[in-house]
């Protein structure tokens, strides 16, 4: 364990409860963005194995295992050493003080299958409202060793969460739930906590700077349709390094759209640089010709290789491939990643926020995209309204085209 640990007030108060045995066998540490919960869980998590049996494994999970990797097996590596824990995403295993720790994703409802007859002394959630309720469930059911206990992490969700409703508001569970915002980390500077929290806005301030459990309703990206003069530009920056094309292909009443997006240099700004849009029915032959003529354009303007198109039409995505081949087009096409439409939303609002993104003038689509889109009234989930009275399909397009991104754009804002 590293030799110069810092704790804040609050991070001393939690591991005063290790120190005389008081913690739950649920615990949960929720609140606000760099408020210092994920570094003071893992060293929670590495005193209070190291102290536990040998025989018995242990579980450390997150809503992927890269994700788990990102946030949470590389600092703990470099907290407690290379020498006491070590780890291998192939094998999905570890060991954290001689104690063997398993790793696994938790991104769908079939996860459950993953952990199904485990016997575990003790389990570590990153994120925990991502996590299916049904693997949650299935966690809590193999912790069945004397003493086993659980450690986690999450920010805010919708009131209505399982998790909110099921166990932080339920008094018969066993759990410690401690909230830690922002102004809590005092080894943050001054500085930038403040430019943190003006990256935040709506709904997402009162969840990741407040640390509050609140629904999302009404607009989605309140800044931009408020003022969305300030994001517009007539002419590219001059400091692109690159460019991709994200597409989303129509039908039934929604339209075809591609969008180039480009990426300043450092990753410091996202730039919307044009779009192609199109909803009437068109044949297949002429949507290729369409695609392979946007692409074509962006690539003789700017540096692009990449493009990204929904993985839900394959057969329009092989059609594209062959007719960008037959054109010696130099791209690689491939399925869009498609992650939660909520982190896309939220990277586009972060990105708003701290004006580090921008949009072309001509680009009229997109520009009402953004300025329209709002969360569906009265869900019991929190999701985008999409029922074909606004353009969801400029907004798939433009997320398409940077979803490979977004860690490399919050990297940059990190060294900031």
């Amino acid at each position: 364990m590293s030799n110069e640990l810092i704790f804040t007030a609050k991070q001393q108060e939690l591991m005063s409860l290790l120190k005389h045995n008081k913690l739950h066998r649920l615990n949960l540490l929720e609140g606000s963005v760099r408020s210092g919960k994920t570094w003071i869980s893992l060293i929670l998590w590495a005193f209070w194995i190291a102290d536990r049996p040998t025989d018995y494994a242990y579980l450390m999970s997150a809503k992927t295992l890269q994700t788990l990797k990102r946030n949470c097996l590389m600092l703990l590596q470099e907290l407690v050493g290379e020498d006491n824990f070590k780890y291998s995403l192939s094998t999905k295993e570890g060991r954290l003080f001689g104690r063997k720790i398993l790793l696994e994703g938790a991104n769908d409802a079939k996860s459950e299958n993953k952990i199904r007859g485990m016997t575990l002394g003790g389990a570590y959630c990153d994120e925990l409202t991502l996590f299916p309720k049904d693997f949650f469930s299935m966690l809590l059911s193999r912790l069945s060793v004397k003493g086993a206990k659980l450690i986690a992490t999450t920010n805010p969700d919708v009131p209505t969460h399982w998790l909110k409703k099921e166990y932080i508001d339920n008094v018969k569970v066993d759990m410690l739930v401690m909230r830690f915002l922002i102004d809590d980390n005092t080894t943050l500077p001054e500085e930038y906590v403040r430019e943190i929290k003006k990256e935040y806005t709506g709904v997402y301030f009162e969840r990741f700077i407040r640390g509050n459990w609140v629904a999302a309703e009404g607009v989605i990206y309140p800044l931009f349709a408020d003022n969305p003069s300030r994001y517009v530009i007539d002419a590219p920056p001059d400091n692109l390094m690159f460019v991709t094309i994200g597409g989303d292909f129509g039908g039934n009443g929604s339209a075809h759209t591609l969008n180039a997006t480009g990426f300043t240099k450092g990753f410091q700004s996202v730039v919307t640089l044009d779009e192609y849009y199109r909803k009437e029915t068109i044949s297949p032959y002429e949507l290729e010709n369409d695609f392979c003529n946007f692409i074509e354009g962006v690539c003789r303007r700017w540096k692009c290789t990449e493009v990204y198109l929904d993985s839900a039409e394959q057969i329009l995505i092989k059609g594209v491939r062959l007719a960008a081949q037959r054109r010696k087009l130099r791209v690689n096409i491939h399925n869009a990643r498609k992650g939660s439409i909520n982190n896309r939303i939220l990277f586009y609002n972060r990105l708003i926020a701290a004006d580090r993104y921008k949009i072309m003038s001509h680009c009229k689509h997109t520009i009402e995209a953004f300025q329209t889109a709002i969360w569906k009234p009265n869900a019991a989930t929190e999701i985008r309204l999409d029922d074909g009275s606004i353009n969801i399909d400029s907004l798939d397009a433009q997320e398409y085209s940077t979803e490979a991104y977004m860690s490399n754009v919050f990297d940059a804002e990190r060294k900031n």
